[in-house]
């Protein structure tokens, strides 16, 4: 079935700086109404109810680096602060949906088989011809009784019809469902989205912006779980800030003065002990107008997502649910703008792409803390499922963060983990960049990130004096501490279910590391 939201012509014109700026305060306005009785003193814990399960809402942007939290006050006063920030959340691989199976699954992609965007081993075509939407955290939790939704960005290239998928069918495990279809979305307007089984279109009116959209949907979600006494899972995940980067017309005019950090890697001057796929790429001096234009656009995209963000937390406070929720906020991958002088990769192990923002805030979660151990990606369904008192499925490769979010039991650090890379194109959208790393995969610790790419070029990178990756250590660095780490990289490139989190808590001494500056940078 089909139906249309609206067709009216949108406001081309720039929205005036006093309409952001005005809607802000009255969203300011509301939280502080809502929340003076729900915000825990800073390091204390909000006591849940005890007689109901928690709610989970899992926001999910797109591309999202973890400087870009730098455009989202509402995230930063009512997660961060009230609650958890992982320092060291990382994407196994950094794509978005590979990530996304990882997330769905909490698996390697090595293992759920999503290892590309689109293709034969790509996308919503391979993550369903696999089967693996029979069981994931969606099925996991609504075996448990909670009702869950799923709004916004699902796989890439959702639905595949050549695989027998109508445009109205809905995955195993969704009560609520109103899916993004195809390339259409990351544009924000003149989009369809399947609603339940039915198809419907979006216009290009003010109205239509999908991140409000998806705001409005999310909201009324909560409002009728929390009235039903329901426990619910929300899967929230807008489209932003994913290129073409399309900001709400009331935020046209925003950060006009921004753009990319221009931190020690930026448009770096020496490259000459990268592998070759980064030498090859030219100084981008003629392309950082264009970056930091691009850098503008992304936060002005996000500045919808903060106040849907906003606009949630305040709907579960004032239905007395925010004590009882968990609010996780993160991203699928990031992108290198201007870095290593990459004005738009993925694919690459490199800080800027593989560091994701992670913040939660819930019940037990104490406000204002810092967690430094090794999270990834395939953590989340594993630890949602865990909140939940639900049972994940057997196949999983993560483990629960929750024993380090509540203080409550034994999580044996994990002393790194794997980071791949794989081989095939990705025409999600045009390539910005005409020399792709070659396949790779990377063992990240707290401290040093050490990469073999299948030229048999590798890279180390002392985390705590080099963190912005300028001095690649591999030709300096011992031959048998490198044989070491090359060791356990094969370990977790073979592993699945336990012998991965074997190989990722097994003792792993830090290599010893030349003194920074003794290579070029």
């Amino acid at each position: 079935m089909h139906a249309a939201r609206s067709d009216e012509p949108s406001d081309s014109s720039p929205a005036s700086g006093a309409a952001p700026v005005t809607r802000r305060r009255m969203l300011a306005s509301l939280l502080a109404a809502a929340l003076p009785w729900t915000r825990a003193p800073l390091g204390e814990a909000a006591a849940p109810d005890a007689a109901r399960r928690p709610n989970i809402l899992f926001i999910l942007t797109d591309d999202m680096r973890a400087d870009d939290l730098r455009a989202m006050p509402i995230v930063g006063e009512h997660i961060a602060a009230a609650g958890a920030t992982f320092t060291n959340y990382l994407a196994t691989t950094p794509l978005c949906s590979p990530s996304r199976a990882s997330i769905l699954r909490g698996q390697y992609a090595h293992n759920h088989g999503v290892l590309n965007n689109t293709g034969a081993d790509g996308g919503y075509a391979t993550f369903y011809s696999r089967g693996n939407e029979a069981s994931t955290v969606a099925t996991w939790l609504h075996d448990r009784g909670y009702r869950t939704a799923l709004m916004g960005k699902y796989l890439n290239g959702y639905p595949e019809t050549r695989k027998g998928v109508t445009d109205t069918a809905v995955p195993p495990g969704w009560d609520r469902w109103a899916a993004g279809m195809r390339h259409a979305p990351y544009g924000q307007f003149r989009y369809q989205l399947n609603e339940g089984g039915t198809v419907v279109s979006y216009g290009s009116s003010p109205a239509d912006y999908l991140t409000d959209v998806l705001a409005e949907k999310a909201e009324a979600f909560v409002r009728e779980a929390v009235a039903d006494a329901a426990p619910f899972f929300l899967y929230l995940a807008p489209y932003a800030p994913h290129s073409p980067s399309i900001p709400a017309p009331r935020d046209a005019g925003a950060f006009a003065t921004e753009g990319a950090l221009r931190v020690p890697s930026f448009n770096e001057a020496d490259v000459s002990d990268k592998p070759a796929w980064v030498r090859d790429i030219p100084p981008r001096d003629a392309r950082a107008r264009e970056i930091d234009e691009e850098t503008q656009a992304r936060l002005r995209t996000l500045l919808a997502v903060d106040e849907m963000t906003g606009r949630l937390i305040a709907a579960l406070a004032e239905a007395g649910a925010l004590a009882d929720t968990y609010v996780v906020f993160s991203s699928d991958n990031g992108v290198l703008l201007g870095e290593h002088r990459l004005s738009h990769g993925k694919r690459a192990a490199y800080e800027e792409v593989i560091r994701m923002p992670l913040l939660i805030r819930g019940p037990g979660v104490a406000a204002g803390t810092t967690v430094a151990d090794v999270a990834l990606n395939i953590d989340l369904g594993p630890t949602f499922a865990d909140l939940a008192e639900a049972t994940a499925a057997g196949f999983i490769d993560g483990r629960s963060l929750a024993p380090l979010l509540l203080r409550d039991g034994d999580f044996v650090e994990r002393q790194a983990g794997l980071v791949e890379g794989f081989p095939g194109s990705d025409d999600e959208e045009p390539r910005k960049e005409k020399n792709p790393p070659p396949p790779f995969a990377a063992l990240r610790a707290r401290d040093f990130v050490y990469i073999e790419y299948a030229t048999g070029e590798r890279e180390l990178y002392d985390l705590r004096a080099d963190p912005y990756e300028t001095e690649n250590l591999a030709a300096l660095a011992d031959p048998q501490a490198l044989a070491t780490l090359s060791q356990r990289l094969g370990e977790l490139r073979r592993c699945r279910r336990d012998s991965c989190r074997a190989a990722e808590t097994a003792p792993l001494a830090a290599p010893s590391l030349p003194v920074p500056g003794a290579v070029g940078g």
